[in-house]
This record gives C-alpha cells, sequence and structure tokens, in this order.
C-alpha cells in the first residue's frame, strides 16, 4: 500500500480523537492514556504470538518509541490542562510543519525545497483557521478547568514542546536500527504501564462505567492503536515532508468530527480551512 495511504488511514484515526477526547473529559488523562494505549498495543499480539523477536529491540529503540508514545501524550494533557484548549490545541498542531521543515535537518539526504516549505505554510495556515473556526465563542483568556486566567500560559510551552517530541519521534524512527512495525505496540506497552504508575501516584481513582470502557476501547484500537502501527510503517517507506504535509488534514477532519458529535453548523472558516489544506496536502506531494 502507498505509504501516503497509509499515513491518510492514521489521519483518519486521529481524527476521532478530539471527539473521544470529550466524550472522556471526566476520565483523568494519565488513566486514559494508560488505558488506551494498553489497548492500543493489542493488534500487535498476534503477530508477537507467532514471532516473538519482534518485540526484542535495542533498549535505544524502546526509550525512542517511550520518548514518543508516553512523551507526547504527557505534555499534551499537561497542556489541555493548563491553558486555553484551542490555543494549545493549535500550538500542538505545529508538528506535521516540525516534520516539513526539520527533515531536513534529522534525515540525510534530504533537503528542502521551496514547494515543501509553501504547503506547509498554507497547512498550518489552514489548520490555525480550522481550529479557531471551530472554537466559536470561547474565551480565550481563560484556560481549561480552573487553572488560572490569563492571555499567558506555561501551557503553550507544553504543547509546543509535545508538538516537537512527536515530529522528532517521527523522523528518529528512521534513525535508529530497521525494527518490526510491531514492534510500536510494545511502545504502547510500555508507555500504557508508565501512564497507569502516573496515574496512581498523581491523580484521584475513579470508577469507570460500561459505556466509558467501550468508548477507551475504540480509543486504543483506533487514534491510540492501530494510527501509530499505520503511521510508523508510512514513515519507513515513505517521504516525510510529504507524509508531514498531509497531517495538516487532521485539525480539519478532527473539527468536522466535533462539528457532527456535538451538533454544530459548519462555518464558513472550517470550509476555507478545508481548501487551504488539501491544496497544500496537493502541493506538498508533487515530486
Amino acid at each position: 500500500m502507498h505509504p501516503n495511504v497509509l499515513a491518510l488511514g492514521a489521519v483518519c484515526l486521529w481524527a476521532s480523537l478530539a471527539l473521544l477526547s470529550v466524550s472522556l473529559s471526566h476520565v483523568p488523562p494519565f488513566l486514559l492514556t494508560g488505558l488506551a494505549l494498553l489497548v492500543g498495543c493489542l493488534p500487535a499480539l498476534p503477530l508477537v504470538l507467532r514471532k516473538p523477536s519482534v518485540w526484542r529491540v535495542p533498549a535505544r529503540t524502546l526509550a525512542l518509541g517511550v520518548y514518543g508514545l508516553f512523551g507526547f501524550h504527557f505534555l499534551l494533557f499537561m497542556a489541555l490542562r493548563t491553558a486555553p484548549p484551542v490555543q494549545a490545541n493549535l500550538v500542538n498542531y505545529l508538528w506535521p510543519l516540525f516534520i516539513v521543515v526539520l527533515a531536513p535537518v534529522l534525515l540525510p539526504k534530504t533537503a528542502w525545497r521551496g514547494i515543501h516549505v509553501l504547503a506547509a505554510l498554507m497547512g498550518f495556515s489552514g489548520a490555525a483557521l480550522a481550529i479557531l473556526g471551530g472554537a466559536g465563542g470561547s474565551d480565550w483568556s481563560k484556560p481549561a478547568g480552573t487553572v488560572g486566567v490569563g492571555l499567558w500560559s506555561w501551557g503553550y510551552v507544553l504543547a509546543l514542546a509535545s508538538a516537537f517530541i512527536w515530529a522528532t519521534y517521527s523522523l528518529w524512527t528512521r534513525r535508529v536500527p530497521h525494527f518490526s512495525t510491531a514492534a510500536v505496540g510494545l511502545f504502547a506497552l510500555v508507555s500504557g504501564l508508565l501512564s497507569l504508575v502516573c496515574h496512581w501516584a498523581l491523580e484521584a481513582r475513579v470508577e469507570l462505567s460500561a459505556q466509558d470502557w467501550g468508548l477507551v476501547v475504540l480509543m486504543g484500537l483506533g487514534p491510540l492503536g492501530v494510527a501509530f502501527y499505520l503511521w510508523d510503517r508510512a514513515l519507513k517507506t515513505g517521504d516525510a515532508r510529504q507524509i508531514g504535509v498531509l497531517s495538516y488534514i487532521t485539525p480539519v477532519a478532527s473539527t468536522a468530527a466535533l462539528l457532527l458529535g456535538t451538533g454544530q453548523s459548519l462555518s464558513w472558516a472550517i470550509a476555507a480551512a478545508a481548501g487551504l489544506i488539501v491544496a497544500a496536502a496537493l502541493l506538498g506531494t508533487r515530486e
């Protein structure tokens, strides 16, 4: 399967993450992340049972996997708790741009081209328009929950760091010794256990309903599961710059899912953002 198709599959699954997160907003973030990542390791188990060696990876590779999966989600959830969620998400969506502009720095024999820079800027503009246009009448001066009030929050720094982590993780997977895509299940397993340890140490205990468990399983099998395997395979076989630009579809698709799920109407800003991002994707995937 073409790498860009695999990347689009991951993007479509990630588009459901925001809606699922809203539905599970009452679940502590470390608990939610830990449970979902443990479910996310399950798709790799059939191959692991047939060939256990696919989970035998160097410590450096395992550390990179935990850096990406655990580090990204830890900082993102902290950002969403300490900064206004709309702006925090906007900052976090810098990760596709980071992939495009960092690829020549972190990957040998990869060079910038003007077309990639233009596509990245167009894509980021569309992502910004999609998220800000979908914000409705939210108060930009108030962060999520009750954590302080003000135009500045250190949560923006956390969101920026989470974007940097996912971009560098995605690129560095091509610098470490080759590993099976099934090893992503090991990364999810270790990251999930680490998240549950953080939940035990830092968060209050809660009881989950049957509906909560069902949504957690959906999240684990989709945006925190199969999406990771598709993403890893795409990065191993495709052009990181093109894949980074295609990732700009995520905020538009995610916003569309939220609009459908919450019954809100489509705005001109979302429609314009979709046009910008589709144009950027087409431009960025040209050779």
